[in-house]
């Protein structure tokens, strides 16, 4: 297992998968370890990744001071994986809320980055946050499966601010394109890995500064890619393209048929379309 140190000492491990130039992966949740990443459905098979478990998680040590969770303070960790490696520039990927770590490592480090690939990207960090009321009636275009009923009244309780942890667990099915058992123990893997109390921290006041990212992204070169899936209910398309617009250079990618988790539903369709942006933008 490949460990590093942090700037604060921490010591932090990563998983490495394939072979060919490294792509820095970094995982969602927030805060949970690498392991759901697997090899993001055969992307292995092109590029080397480089799959970063957070401190606090997986194999990575806890931090002595927990205020180290907040993604803000994460993007240090990211530089010191940077430096351990040796890169001058290096290709990144967030997935989910660790889109929002990438995005702020990115307008620190922006010279540090050859390409940036933000999956299913959470928008916190620039402030795009959908309405209530947009969820609801994205959610309805799955008004024909077996599950809805149920899924969408726990939503609905979701957006009004009311639910508990059962009915946060009626709407893993949104987070799908098909609600399967494949997706299932995909679901129960990800739960299993993820740290809470850091989660509870990650998204903290301080943690992001919308206003000045959003401008700090207007002036970023290099090459992005903004891939989202056409049912993802966390990352509605239309916020996936107004985050692609905030870019100078974004690509914007909706994969038909896909959830929160790309790679999971349509692994050749996610695939073709990173390869095909990695290759153009090369």
């Amino acid at each position: 297992m490949p460990y590093y140190s942090a700037h604060d000492g921490t010591r932090l491990a990563y998983h490495t998968s394939g072979a060919g130039d490294p792509l820095i992966c970094l995982p969602g949740g927030p805060m949970q370890d690498a392991t759901y990443l697997g090899d993001l459905g055969g992307l292995a098979a092109h590029r080397r990744l480089i799959l970063a478990d957070p401190r606090g998680t997986g194999d990575s040590d806890r931090p002595d001071d927990p205020a180290t969770y907040r993604c803000d303070r994460l993007v240090d960790d990211v530089e010191a994986l940077r430096e351990h490696l040796g890169l001058d520039r290096v290709d990144l990927l967030g997935h989910s809320a660790g889109g929002n770590l990438a995005v702020l490592y990115a307008t620190r480090y922006p010279d540090r980055v050859a390409r940036l690939l933000l999956i299913a990207p959470s928008t916190k960090a620039v402030g795009l946050e959908p309405t209530p009321q947009a969820r609801l009636e994205a959610a309805k275009l799955r008004a024909g499966e077996p599950w809805f009923p149920e899924a969408f009244a726990a939503l609905e309780q979701v957006q009004a601010g009311t639910a508990t942890a059962a009915t946060w667990e009626a709407v893993d099915p949104f987070m799908f394109g098909r609600w399967d058992d494949a997706a299932r123990a995909f679901q129960e893997l990800c739960d299993r890995h993820r740290n809470d109390e850091a989660a509870a921290v990650f998204g903290a006041e301080g943690a992001y500064d919308p206003e000045a990212t959003r401008a700090a992204l207007g002036c970023f070169a290099a090459p992005v890619l903004v891939l989202a899936g056409e049912l993802d209910l966390n990352t509605l398309p239309s916020a996936a393209a107004e985050y692609a617009a905030l870019f100078p250079a974004a690509e914007l990618v909706v994969q038909p048929g896909a959830g929160h988790s790309p790679w999971l539903d349509d692994a050749d369709a996610f695939v073709a379309a990173v390869t095909a942006f990695l290759g153009r933008s090369s």
